[in-house]
């Protein structure tokens, strides 16, 4: 059960309004880095988790996440509070209220749709889904993939901050980020809580592949490291003179029944090709400069 704090988890000052500061604040309000994103795939992963340690933090960090929804949404309409009120009551005259909705961003879409609330999109108006949520289930790959989440949110967090002189609300913004790096650490701490936490999973690899290093990319730039070399690599550079690596004869077979069989053969026997004809075809009777090379007519 839920009970809401009237109080913000921290203050919002604005300064003044910003509508197109307003669209970009959306990124963290209902993008894939922001803050619903974030609260759903805690909440997600705290209710079918069985270790109650892990449990207990998902749910109070998912809980946290829709506090800071909160305030990004806060900061939001804040910043569309003049072009809420100059549009509602037609205050401006015509040209000048046009030229206010299209200052920038999707600023206007704000402001028409939503009445200069936070709506559920992105930066660009795309609407918020839960394709974002990339939860899998195992506790190794959802730390991980949850550690990586909230540094892509500090990130987005950071180049926000660059973009706006407003010392209220980089203030804010800057804690938003600080916040980040605390679930990040908590995330941390419970991964490596569980021993063994790699692989993620319970199957082991495959020996031989484990500590493979293939060179697939080969020419200038190449470059060695501690990813691609070293005692626990064995680096694969004739990769081609190599291949397959089962030692099979890479090539891909099934078994079919006597049926099946048949009527594959039927199927490539009817729709198979004549390597020797040259067709002609709508290419190459409507073809003009730039075309390239058609076939001419006979």
């Amino acid at each position: 059960m839920f009970m809401h704090n009237k109080k913000l988890q921290y203050t919002v000052r604005v300064s003044e309004p910003n509508p197109v500061l307003a669209s970009f604040m959306l990124e963290q309000f209902g993008g894939p880095q922001g803050e619903l994103a974030a609260a759903m795939r805690y909440f997600t992963q705290g209710l079918a988790e069985e270790d109650p340690g892990r449990k207990d933090m998902l749910l109070d960090i998912a809980t946290e996440e829709l506090s800071h929804l909160e305030i990004i949404g806060s900061i939001v309409a804040m910043l569309n509070k003049g072009v809420k009120g100059t549009l509602a009551e037609a205050s401006l005259a015509e040209a000048d209220l046009y030229r206010s909705l299209n200052s920038g961003g999707n600023s206007h879409t704000q402001a028409l749709l939503y009445g200069g609330g936070p709506s559920l999109t992105n930066s660009s108006g795309v609407p918020w889904t839960a394709a974002y949520i990339d939860s899998i289930g195992d506790p190794a790959c959802d730390l991980r993939s949850n550690i990586a989440a909230e540094s892509r949110a500090k990130i987005v967090y950071e180049r926000l901050i660059n973009i706006t002189s407003d010392s209220g609300i980089k203030d804010a913004l800057g804690f938003l980020m600080t916040r980040e790096i605390a679930h990040q650490k908590s995330f941390e701490k419970a991964l490596y809580a569980m021993e063994p936490n790699f692989p993620p999973g319970k199957l082991p690899g495959m020996g031989k592949f484990a500590n493979l290093y293939v060179n697939a990319s080969q020419g200038p730039g190449d470059t060695e490291g501690p990813w691609s070399s070293g005692e626990q690599w064995e680096k694969l550079d004739r990769v081609e003179e190599s291949i397959p690596l089962d030692g099979g004869d890479g090539m891909a077979s099934v078994s079919l029944s006597a049926q099946e069989r048949t009527a594959i053969n039927a199927l490539s026997e009817r729709t198979m090709s004549d390597p020797q004809s040259d067709p002609m075809t709508g290419a190459d009777l409507g073809a003009g400069p730039g075309a390239g090379s058609t076939t001419r007519r006979r």
